[in-house]
């Protein structure tokens, strides 16, 4: 009979841990909370100070039965769910809901789930951290609280089964505020000149841009560039003057779960909610020959890029090994944002340096290997020494105009041989193929203008909008993912390809939102919401002195909505499709799996029929148009238009195609 009883969420954990503890230990899953706020009322009493009601989760009781009888077999139980407020919390409800006795059960809590991280955690098992579980409790309350109240309003005055959220509104009114800025933007013409110059020896030119002042020239019109191009039309050109620079980039930093996300979307194409998922699973034990179940990489839901002692050594050792003592870089300090840093998390990195992504990929899906190469590779450049480059600029005149050229040269890859940018370390300016002495002249030059145009700010992606909500301070880390996953679900937002738009639902909401409630769509007060949060957990601030100081004001606001607020009545997207049963035409609604099509003359015509998503992107097999088609259990394929005469099937768009599969639950 087992000694000890350790309680995580997952089977997957359970697994990986069980088999560092032996057979004296018995690792068992809740499968994540065990109890929560009741989903048909508030479930907060608002006479009682606030008191949360907890009620088990529907269909935990049969797990609940066999924790109990293992609680009673057990001499000593151990808690160990995630090492954030949200397992503190699970691990408190726990506690409450199987009547554990404090006195035999201790939390544990390990950033890396590895034999050696695990059994040090057990030496230095503690209790419940309070302030963790309140900071959890008050969050929970407060989007209860958000949720409960203001919904109520949005189904009377624009539509049922719509939402707000604490995070999620404010979330919105980013994306439409910069919706509105590029709807705002005034576009404006300028134009730039650029040269060729021929020295006769080499058969590449070498290409410069017209310079003012020592910057590249923007002109204001047609006309003035071409008053420039003829003025230097037949000039002599020489180079007049010549600089070498030397170019240092410093490693990255190793990866937080932002920073993550941007990079794997940026990368690999992977929305928020695929990469937590996969993250998860490396996370929680994959199966690796030799190893048995191991975590390949510590704990994904951190804004901390501190690392430990022993994993900065065990990387030094990787690197100087594998590529040399000069390779090895400086140490670095963490991030100096000036915000919060839940510092007793480390970074996400491998928690096997010699476990290289090429030695598993056999053996895990395509989606695990490709992240975690990703985040193999982030972790190593970290500790590598900075890339070095010499920079050559000149200048090319004919004694009144100027152009600039430059020619860059690696001296020291650095830690972009194992890990490279790409977009942060692009040249800017065209790189020249040789470089010429000073005095120089070239035997002849075209020379001509390019039009351009101001771009308006671009519409915000997944990573680009994860990156602003980091800025600003709205929500955390384990917020980022769900947030743009709920907004996406109810429609307020839509992707189109990487980009994500405003639909006209979620306009009408931001709106009423807005005018309503405009503290709570506030970037300041929700910022601000976080930080009393991180005091909460700190131990600086009550929670219920949080709630009692937010309700108030909240009710009142609900109040006066429910009486000024007027209604708006979104229309559905009419089709050019007729119905076929009485011939008006078909709209677009949302169901459980997406969309669908259905007569505007419900209820008393019922036709419905499947939403036909085209593709562009011509069959292998016959050449007609692949449209998107969903599965039963709604999951997205790639079908031929002329089914049933063409069968051709496949969850990835074809070879060679642009079509973005990255909100595919099982797209790579």
């Amino acid at each position: 009979m087992s000694k000890y009883l350790v309680i995580v969420e997952s089977p997957a954990k359970a697994k990986t841990i069980q088999k560092f503890l032996g057979k004296d230990y018995k690792v068992i899953a809740s499968g994540g909370h065990v109890r929560d706020l009741p989903k048909s009322t508030l479930g907060v009493d608002t006479d009682k100070d606030f008191d949360p009601h907890y009620i088990t989760i529907r269909g935990k009781g049969d797990l609940l039965a066999e924790l109990r009888k293992e609680v009673k077999k057990a001499k000593k139980i151990y808690l160990a769910t995630d090492p954030d407020r949200e397992g503190e919390a699970i691990s408190w409800h726990l506690m409450q809901v199987l009547k554990l006795n404090p006195k035999d059960t201790k939390r544990i809590t390990f950033n890396e789930i590895t034999k050696n991280a695990v059994t040090s955690s057990l030496a230095g098992a503690r209790g419940i951290n309070m302030d963790l579980v309140d900071a959890q409790q008050a969050r929970r309350v407060l989007d209860r609280m958000v949720g409960y109240e203001i919904s109520p309003i949005l189904w009377s005055k624009v539509k049922r089964g719509l939402s707000a959220g604490r995070v999620q509104s404010v979330t919105l009114r980013i994306i439409s505020d910069r919706e509105n800025e590029i709807a705002a933007f005034d576009r404006r013409e300028f134009w730039t000149i650029e040269g060729r110059f021929f020295d006769g020896t080499h058969k590449e030119p070498i290409s410069a841009v017209y310079t003012a002042d020592g910057h590249r020239a923007e002109l204001s019109s047609e006309a003035e560039a071409k008053k420039i191009i003829a003025a230097v039309e037949g000039a002599s050109f020489s180079v007049t003057d010549k600089k070498s620079s030397e170019r240092r980039l410093k490693a990255p930093l190793p990866y937080t779960t932002s920073t993550m996300q941007q990079d794997a979307s940026r990368k690999l194409n992977y929305s928020t909610q695929k990469t937590m998922r996969v993250a998860q699973q490396l996370y929680e034990g994959v199966e690796v020959k030799g190893h048995g179940s191991i975590g390949l990489i510590t704990y994904l839901r951190t804004d901390s890029t501190r690392v430990s002692d022993e994993a900065a050594k065990m990387a030094s050792d990787f690197i100087r090994a594998r590529y040399g003592e000069e390779f090895l870089g400086v140490e670095r300090d963490a991030s100096d944002s000036g915000k919060k840093i839940q510092d007793a998390h480390e970074a996400i990195r491998p928690t096997y340096i010699d476990i290289t992504p090429a030695s598993v990929k056999d053996q895990l899906s395509n989606e695990q290997f490709r992240l975690y190469q990703l985040i193999w590779k982030r972790f190593i450049a970290s500790r590598m020494a900075e890339c070095i480059s010499s920079v050559t600029t000149f200048t090319i005149g004919d004694g009144t105009h100027t152009f600039s050229a430059s020619a860059t040269k690696s001296v020291f890859e650095g830690y972009r041989s194992v890990y490279s940018e790409t977009e942060d370390e692009k040249d800017t300016e065209k790189n020249a193929r040789y470089v010429p002495e000073v005095g120089a002249t070239f035997e002849r030059a075209e020379v001509e203008g390019e039009q351009h145009f101001t771009q308006p700010p671009a519409h915000y992606t997944e990573a680009s909008l994860v990156h602003m909500m980091e800025e600003l301070g709205i929500g955390r880390p384990s917020t980022y993912a769900p947030t743009i996953t709920t907004l996406l679900t109810r429609h307020y937002i839509a992707k189109d390809g990487k980009s994500l738009f405003v639909t006209d639902l979620g306009e009408a909401v931001n709106e009423m939102m807005k005018k309503a409630f405009p503290s709570i769509v506030a970037v300041d007060f929700t910022a601000n919401m976080e930080l009393l949060l991180d005091g909460v957990e700190e131990g600086s601030v009550n929670w219920k002195n949080l709630i009692r100081n937010f309700y108030p004001d909240l009710t009142a606001a609900v109040a006066s909505a429910e009486k000024e607020l007027e209604s708006v009545k979104i229309a559905d997207e009419v089709t050019d499709q007729p119905c076929e049963e009485c011939g008006r035409m078909l709209v677009v609604k949302y169901g459980p799996h997406g969309k669908f099509l259905a007569c505007p003359g419900f209820p008393e015509c019922r036709f419905t029929k499947p939403y036909v998503e085209k593709t562009s992107i011509p069959c292998p097999n016959c050449g007609k148009e692949l449209i998107i088609r969903r599965t039963k259990r709604g999951k997205r394929y790639y079908g031929c238009s002329g089914y049933p005469e063409c069968e051709f099937m496949s969850w990835q768009a074809p070879k060679g195609t642009n079509a973005d599969t990255s909100d595919r639950p099982d797209a790579e």
